[in-house]
């Protein structure tokens, strides 16, 4: 079953942090280009969401210099479900 969306996300940003969590197999770092490959959102949309998802610590940066992001422990814990939507409201 998935996780609820906090408020403020969209279906985008559960499917980024899906796709880096990488269905339960070893989790995934990746760029913004490879992310939008394997998803059906443009490579902006997934740069800017991936923006929220980093200012709510769902997601950090692997390499920031070459922007390649992986799952937070933050954002492990919520897909787990161990993090409630509600708790995700006011992390900004």
């Amino acid at each position: 079953m998935r996780v609820p969306l906090a408020d403020w996300m969209t279906p985008a940003d559960r499917s980024i942090l899906e796709r880096l969590q990488n269905e339960g197999n070893d989790e995934l770092v990746l760029t913004p280009a490879l992310i939008a490959e394997n998803t059906d959102y443009a490579r902006t949309t997934v740069r800017e969401h991936l923006g929220t998802l980093l200012d709510h610590e769902l997601v950090e940066y692997h390499d920031e210099e070459r922007a390649i992001y992986r799952l937070s422990e933050r954002g492990r814990a919520y897909l787990a479900g161990e993090i409630d939507a509600a708790e995700l409201e006011n992390s900004e």
